[in-house]
C-alpha cells in the first residue's frame, strides 16, 4: 500500500447551517478543515468578496473555555476533598455514537450543577481559613500559655515587652536583666532551643532595655490578641472543634458529588467537541449569511461523505466542489499526508509515524518495515512463556476492555508482537529462562549460527532498503540516479559477499573472481554515475569518490544487526540466572519468599526485555534501514473529530465497505 491520495473540497453553506454541518464532519472523522484565515495566499480573494470584514465567535470559545476549567476544578475538588466512603463513580470507557450523544447534553443543567460545586468550594474554603487562623492562635497561645498577666494600657508607669531568643543568650541576657532592679524578666517558655520571656520595665528604662534587645538579639514579639493567651487558648480550640463539625458535614456533603462524576466527564466530553467546533469556526471565512470551508478528503471516502451530506442536508443547502492538490501544495506541504494499509499493517503505521511520516508523493515504509520489525523484535525476546504472558495480556485488553484508539492500537501491535517471540522461544528452547527438551538453535552452544542469521537478517534489509531506494528513482523516472543510489550499491555489497563466501567458506576462486568483478562494476557505477550527470564532471567525479567511500558505513550497518544476537542471549541468560537464584534457596524459602522474588525478578526481566527489544528494532528500521531510501517529513492529516478523553466515539466506515 501507499500514501492516500487526497481531495481538497470546498463548501459554502448558509450561516444557519454551519453548527449542523460541523457536527456531521465532527462524527465522521474523514475530513481535515484547514484554516482559511492563517494562509496569507488566501488573503487576496477573502479581501475581495468579503470586503465587510470577517465575524468572530470568540465569545462563545471564552464560554467553552470557562466552562471547562470549572469541569476541571470541580472534578479535582470532589476527589480530593469528598467522603473517602463514598465511592467515585468514575466514567467507564465506551463506545458511543457521537451525534446522540450531544443531543442528550443539558448546558443548564450543567451550569445548574457546576453553580451548586462552586458554592461548596466558597464554603470549604472559607472554613479551611478559618481552621488555619485558629491553628495558628492555638500555635501561638499554646507557647504564651504561662503568660497570666497582660496590658494594653498606655497610662501605665511600666511596659511590659514579649521577646524570644536562643537558649545559649538567654542565661547572659538574664544575668544583665538582674542587675537592674528597675526590671523584671520572666521565663514563659523554652521550646527548640528558643526561650520566650515577658520583660515588665520602667518607662524611663526603654532605651537602655532598647540597647539590651538589640545587644542580645532578641526578637520582640506581639501579642495580637489583645486577650490572656490562656483566653485566646480556649476560643481557639472552641472554634476549631465547631470548624471540624462544619468540615465534617462538608465532606459528607462534597462525597456526595461522587456519584456525579460520571455525569461532569461526560458533560466535558462535550464541552470539547464544542470548543474544537469553535476553534474550527475561527478559522473559517464568514459574512453575515455566508460561510466558506475548505478542507482534504480521502479519494477512497469522498462518495461516503456525499452520501452522508445528502442524508442529513437533504434539499441540497450545502454546495462543494473538488479539487486535486496542486503541485506547490505538494511541494509546501500543505497536503496531508493519510497512510492506508491493510489491517494486519496498520498497528505498524505507529512506528513509522514515530520517525516520521512520509511526504504526499513520498513511499509508505510501513508494509516493508513490518516483517522485519515482527521479525527482529522476537529474536531479541525471543522467550514462550514472555511471548504467551504477552498474548494473553494483549488479548484479554482487545476483547475485554474498551481502551482508548491509542492504547488499543498498541496493544494490537505487541499482541502480533507476541506470535514472534513465542516461534523464536521455540527456536531457541527457552521458556522464563529455563531450557525446553527441544530446541532448534541453543543460545549457549549455537553462538556463531545465531550470529550468522543475525548478518543474514541484516543483508535482506540492507538490499531492501537500496531496491527500495532504487525502486523510489524510477518512479520519478531518475534512472540514472536509481542506478547511482540503488543497484551499484546492491553490486557492490553483493560482490564483496561473493568474493568473500568464495575465498573464506567455499575455496573458489573462480567465485571470488567474480565477486570483485561485480564488486568493481558497482564502484564504477557509484563513482562515475555523478561525474556523468553533474554540472562539473571533475566535482562530480570527486563526489562519485566521497560516496564511494561511504561503503565503510556498512560495516557500521552490519554489526548493527549483531544486537539480534546479543539481546535475544543476554534476556534469556538473565533470566536463567534468576531461576538459579532462587533454585539456591532452601526449599522452605523457595516455595514462600522465592516464589514472589521469582515473580518480581521475572516481571523486571520482562519489561526490561520488551523495553530494549521495542527501541532496538526500531533503531535498526530508522537508522540502518530508512537510511538508505527514506525521507520522510510528511504532514500528519489532522481529522477533524471529537477529543475522545472519556469515551470513544463510532467511527463511520469511511466509505472502505459500501
Amino acid at each position: 500500500m501507499a500514501v492516500e491520495a487526497v481531495k481538497k473540497i470546498s463548501l459554502i453553506l448558509e450561516k444557519s447551517h454551519q453548527e449542523h454541518l460541523l457536527q456531521l464532519l465532527q462524527s465522521l472523522q474523514i475530513v481535515e478543515i484547514t484554516d482559511l484565515l492563517a494562509d496569507e495566499d488566501n488573503r487576496q480573494w477573502i479581501d475581495y468578496y468579503f470586503p465587510s470584514g470577517l465575524q468572530s465567535s470568540s465569545l462563545n470559545l471564552q464560554k467553552y473555555e470557562k466552562l471547562l476549567q470549572q469541569i476541571e476544578r470541580n472534578l479535582r475538588f470532589v476527589k480530593n476533598h469528598g467522603n473517602a466512603k463514598e465511592k467515585t463513580v468514575e466514567l467507564k470507557r465506551k463506545n458511543l455514537d457521537f451525534l446522540s450523544f450531544e443531543k442528550q447534553f443539558d448546558e443548564q443543567a450543567l451550569v445548574s450543577q457546576l453553580e451548586n460545586l462552586e458554592d461548596l468550594q466558597n464554603r470549604w474554603r472559607t472554613v479551611q481559613e478559618a481552621k488555619k487562623s485558629n491553628q495558628e492562635k492555638e500555635q501561638w497561645a499554646t507557647l504564651w500559655q504561662s503568660l497570666d498577666a497582660y496590658t494594653a494600657d498606655d497610662t501605665a508607669s511600666a511596659n511590659m515587652l514579649l521577646g524570644t531568643l536562643d537558649d545559649q543568650s538567654w542565661l547572659d541576657f538574664l544575668s544583665e536583666i538582674k542587675e537592674n532592679p528597675n526590671l523584671y524578666v520572666e521565663n514563659i517558655f523554652t521550646e527548640k532551643q528558643v526561650t520566650g520571656f515577658a520583660l515588665v520595665y520602667l518607662k524611663e528604662e526603654a532605651n537602655l532595655v532598647q540597647s539590651l534587645l538589640q545587644k542580645f538579639g532578641v526578637k520582640e514579639e506581639t501579642n495580637p490578641y489583645n486577650e490572656l493567651p490562656k483566653q485566646v487558648l480556649q476560643e481557639a480550640k472552641t472554634q476549631l472543634a465547631q470548624l471540624a463539625k462544619k468540615e465534617h458535614d462538608l465532606v459528607a456533603e462534597i462525597g456526595q458529588y461522587k456519584k456525579e462524576v460520571a455525569q461532569l466527564q461526560l458533560a466535558e466530553e462535550v464541552i470539547l467537541a464544542k470548543k474544537e467546533r469553535e476553534n474550527v469556526k475561527a478559522g473559517l471565512v464568514k459574512s453575515e449569511n455566508l460561510v466558506v470551508l475548505t478542507g482534504w478528503l480521502a479519494k477512497a471516502d469522498c462518495q461516503h461523505f456525499e452520501t452522508q451530506l445528502a442524508q442529513h442536508f437533504p434539499n441540497h443547502e450545502i454546495y462543494y466542489t473538488y479539487s486535486e492538490p496542486t503541485e506547490e501544495e505538494i511541494v509546501t506541504l500543505k497536503t496531508p499526508t493519510k497512510l492506508k494499509n491493510a489491517a494486519i499493517v496498520q498497528p505498524f503505521e505507529m512506528l513509522t509515524e514515530m520517525y516520521s511520516l512520509p511526504q504526499y508523493r513520498e513511499i509508505d515504509p510501513t508494509p516493508w518495515l513490518a516483517p522485519f520489525y515482527f521479525v527482529f523484535f522476537g529474536m531479541m525476546v525471543a522467550d514462550l512463556g514472555y511471548g504467551i504472558l504477552m498474548l494473553l495480556v494483549t488479548t484479554f485488553a482487545l476483547k475485554k476492555i474498551i481502551l482508548s484508539k491509542g492504547v488499543a492500537r498498541f496493544m494490537k501491535l505487541f499482541q502480533y508482537l507476541s506470535v514472534s517471540t513465542i516461534i523464536w522461544g521455540l527456536i531457541y528452547g527457552s521458556c522464563f529462562g529455563a531450557e525446553l527438551p527441544f530446541h532448534v538453535l541453543s543460545p549457549s552452544q549455537d553462538f556463531m549460527a545465531i550470529f550468522g542469521i543475525s548478518m543474514v537478517f541484516g543483508g535482506i534489509q540492507l538490499f531492501t532498503g537500496l531496491f527500495l531506494a532504487a525502486k523510489e528513482n524510477i518512479k520519478k523516472k531518475d534512472y540514472m540516479q536509481a542506478v547511482n543510489q540503488g543497484f551499484s550499491w546492491q553490486a557492490i555489497l553483493a560482490g564483496i559477499i561473493i568474493a568473500a563466501a568464495g575465498k573464506m567458506l567455499l575455496a573458489s576462486n573462480a567465485l571470488f573472481i567474480l565477486g570483485v568483478i561485480v564488486a568493481v562494476i558497482g564502484a564504477l557505477c557509484v563513482l562515475l554515475i555523478p561525474a556523468v550527470t553533474g554540472k562539473s564532471k571533475v566535482g562530480g567525479f570527486f563526489m562519485g569518490l566521497y560516496e564511494l567511500y561511504g561503503v565503510t558505513s556498512y560495516i557500521g550497518d552490519f554489526v548493527s544487526y549483531s544486537r539480534l544476537m546479543a539481546l535475544g542471549i543476554s534476556g534469556g541468560s538473565i533470566a536463567a540466572a534468576f531461576n538459579m537464584l532462587v533454585g539456591y534457596m532452601p526449599p522452605a524459602a523457595r516455595f514462600t519468599a522465592g516464589a514472589v522474588l521469582i515473580i518480581a525478578l521475572q516481571g523486571l526481566n520482562i519489561f526490561l526485555s520488551l523495553l530494549s527489544a521495542y527501541v532496538h528494532a526500531a533503531r535498526l528500521q530508522y537508522v540502518e534501514f530508512f537510511g538508505k531510501f527514506y525521507n520522510g517529513g510528511g504532514r500528519a492529516f489532522k481529522t477533524f473529530k471529537p477529543t475522545e478523553k472519556y469515551v470513544n466515539f463510532n467511527e463511520e466506515d469511511g466509505g472502505k465497505n459500501k
